[in-house]
């Protein structure tokens, strides 16, 4: 296991809740760094992602795969130990279960979902090194009552609350259920991933216990938001259960409440580069628990 060490030389490449004003600052790493011979993406989606920040597979699991995901979903919401875990995140205003965090970790399902060639073999390629497991989570957003996720870049907090240095991890979301165009589906700006929105306000601490449920601190501004979806639009993604999405750290992204009867559960596991573990936060008090941000490095076997 590889513990967080201080690292107070190591270059802020991306400050980020320092200033009074957000500000737009042009990406300094790569986006791709393996190649058509190095996994199952082939040069056309690699080039698609580098330009785009993301790519789609149409059929990653098979219908009966996606069954077994589903009755360890209902197995999860229904343990005692798991709804009184600090783990597990509960809707704003409500008992509903938002997500269920270190899911790999709880659940053997999902831990073997993790090591599969399909999920783990993708990561790293578009990283080009071993990759570790920083974060990984279910989430509900049941119907009727599922909330939004507002627009952010998951580096930015990473960045910031967890450490992380550079712009070279990558999240899957593999869906559970179908994603229509109601049913609060992924959005993302395509190209986004280029720029880093430094946003403003001091972190206070313990954020994540708010920042879990509704994140204020780390969202960027209106203007920023605007000049960014004007450049790149909106695309909503929507697909089958077993479909699922690959997206850049830095990709602006959100997803709307969920009032329609239909269900939106996904799983998502965000990969980091072994060649890129987590230091002391850029812009927090202390690390946020390690069921968030991991602690361990361990590459993926499999």
């Amino acid at each position: 296991m590889s513990i967080i060490e201080s690292h107070p030389t190591i270059d802020d490449a991306y400050p980020t809740r320092k200033a009074a004003e957000a500000a737009l600052l042009y990406r300094q790493d790569p986006v791709v760094y393996g190649g058509p011979e190095d996994g199952p993406i082939d040069a056309a989606t690699l080039d698609g992602y580098e330009a785009n920040g993301y790519l789609s597979v149409d059929r990653l699991l098979a219908p009966e795969e996606v069954e077994d995901y589903r009755a360890e979903l209902r197995r999860l919401a229904s343990d005692p130990e798991i709804l009184a875990d600090e783990r597990t995140v509960t809707e704003r205003g409500s008992d509903e279960i938002r997500s269920i965090f270190e899911v790999h970790r709880i659940s053997e399902v999902f831990a073997a979902l993790v090591r599969d060639p399909r999920v783990v073999g993708r990561a790293r390629q578009i990283l080009g090194s071993e990759v570790y497991v920083h974060q990984s989570r279910v989430n509900y957003k049941p119907g009727f009552t599922g909330k939004d996720f507002y627009w952010h870049s998951d580096f930015e907090t990473w960045h910031a609350e967890d450490g992380m240095p550079r712009m070279r991890a990558v999240s899957i979301s593999i869906a559970l259920t179908e994603n229509f165009v109601h049913n609060g589906g992924l959005m993302i700006m395509p190209g986004s991933h280029k720029t880093f929105v430094a946003c403003v306000g001091e972190t206070p601490a313990d954020h994540y216990k708010e920042s879990l449920r509704g994140q204020e601190i780390g969202t960027p501004d209106p203007n920023s938001l605007s000049i960014l979806a004007d450049k790149h639009g909106i695309e909503l993604f929507t697909g089958p259960a077993g479909s699922a999405t690959m997206f850049d750290c830095n990709c602006m992204h959100g997803s709307n409440g969920n009032i329609t009867p239909f269900p939106r559960s996904n799983v998502f596991i965000v990969f980091n580069s072994v060649e890129n573990t987590c230091v002391e936060p850029f812009s927090a008090p202390a690390p946020r628990p390690s069921f968030i941000g991991a602690r361990d490095f361990t590459p993926v076997g499999g």
